[in-house]
């Protein structure tokens, strides 16, 4: 009787959570998602054969880009994702992500960073829809409170759908995270916790870091855009389809085929520029929202074992089989079937991936990683990369 009592609780309270997250779910909303970064700062566990968004970090037995999904997915129709990507990750998002449909896959031709993909998925999500709310996200996202996250994003799209401006997602630092882009906040607008953008920092140095958060001023940018349709547009019009083909249609006025079609022919020529560097600095009416679900950007070593719960001598253990003694504030991760016996190591990293043991200071492990990949490259060729 009692255990019958509480499985009724418990599918009560479940049923309860999921109205509350499909509650924010809308036809009139659309995501992309950018999937083709490399992430070595996050090596050897990041390749460039199977980069960090494609792999089971965790071994929860879900990638980061499935994470993704799924939490995109909630808030919108399936066939309202795209996935953008370039020719030699998209076999890996297929195999990933088979209920994505072809037509929500963006292949990049060549490879031009993420304002060029974006252009491409926008203006197949317009032709669906003029007025469409858009949230653009990395893949490599790590959310510790999903109902806190749609609930301030599902603020975010009800301002961005009244009103033609891009809206970036800011989150409080809780350390000087050198390995992170920061937003300075300018003055309070009409909305509660949304702020006017006096600069963005990307990746400075730890003691810049420690001053801009003793400032009180900058928050982490977690790389969520969110944007109409129409206004992410006219953005990108002017960095790209003004400069490139400025006689293409009569009275400066273009329709969606024809831009889009000009890009399919033109896209090696398109600027090599990530979003952030070409449209969100370069564009007037730019705001950020402080949020307040739990983030990290999974892309460094550092942010992974500040994000990870520690255990004995303040080490975190990843998913791996390890024996450790006189051991403190290191971060260790092990492939399944591999066994480390570690002892008397401080501050470390110990992490193992195929054919590559990397063991290396923690502090700015990412300057550390970027030099040993390029020095790994120049001795002993491609296949360690």
């Amino acid at each position: 009787m009692l255990f019958s009592i509480i499985i009724r609780i418990f599918v009560a309270e479940y049923e309860l959570t999921c109205k509350s997250i499909y509650m924010y779910q809308s036809e009139k909303h659309f995501g992309i998602i950018l999937a083709g970064g490399i992430g070595l700062r996050l090596w050897p566990c990041s390749r460039e054969q199977k980069p960090k968004q494609f792999v089971d970090f965790f071994g929860t037995g879900r990638t980061q880009l499935q994470d993704t999904f799924d939490r995109f997915a909630r808030m919108m129709p399936q066939d309202h994702i795209y996935v953008c990507t370039n020719q030699e990750y998209a076999p890996l998002v297929r195999e990933q992500l088979p209920e994505l449909g072809a037509d929500c896959l963006m292949i990049e031709p060549v490879n031009r960073n993420t304002t060029a993909s974006v252009s491409l998925a926008l203006l197949h999500i317009q032709k669906r829809d003029e007025r469409a709310g858009i949230i653009i996200t990395p893949s490599d996202q790590y959310v510790t409170n999903d109902e806190a996250f749609y609930r301030n994003i599902s603020t975010g799209l009800e301002i961005v759908g009244s009103r033609d401006v891009l809206l970036v997602v800011g989150v409080k630092p809780t350390r000087p995270e050198p390995g992170y882009g920061y937003i300075q906040m300018g003055a309070n607008g009409q909305y509660p916790n949304v702020y006017t953008v006096k600069s963005f920092i990307e990746k400075p140095e730890r003691q810049f870091a420690q001053m801009f958060i003793k400032s009180g001023e900058f928050l982490w940018n977690t790389g969520l855009i969110l944007c109409n349709a129409t206004c992410l547009r006219q953005c990108l019009r002017q960095l790209f389809f003004e400069l490139f083909a400025p006689g293409m249609c009569e009275n400066n006025t273009y329709t969606i085929d024809q831009v889009l079609n000009f890009i399919q022919r033109n896209y090696a020529s398109l600027p090599n520029i990530p979003i952030d560097q070409g449209v969100l600095q370069q564009t007037s009416g730019v705001y950020v929202m402080k949020a307040d679900f739990g983030w990290a950007d999974l892309g460094t070593w550092h942010s992974v074992y500040e994000l990870m719960s520690h255990g004995d001598g303040d080490n975190v253990v990843i998913n791996s089989e390890v024996l450790m003694e006189d051991c403190h504030d290191n971060v260790v991760k092990m492939p399944k079937g591999h066994l480390a016996v570690i002892q008397g190591l401080e501050g470390y990293i110990v992490a193992e991936a195929d054919d590559v043991l990397l063991i290396c200071k923690k502090g700015d492990s990412s300057a550390l990683i970027r030099k040993y990949v390029n020095e790994v490259r120049l001795k002993y060729g491609e296949e360690f990369v």
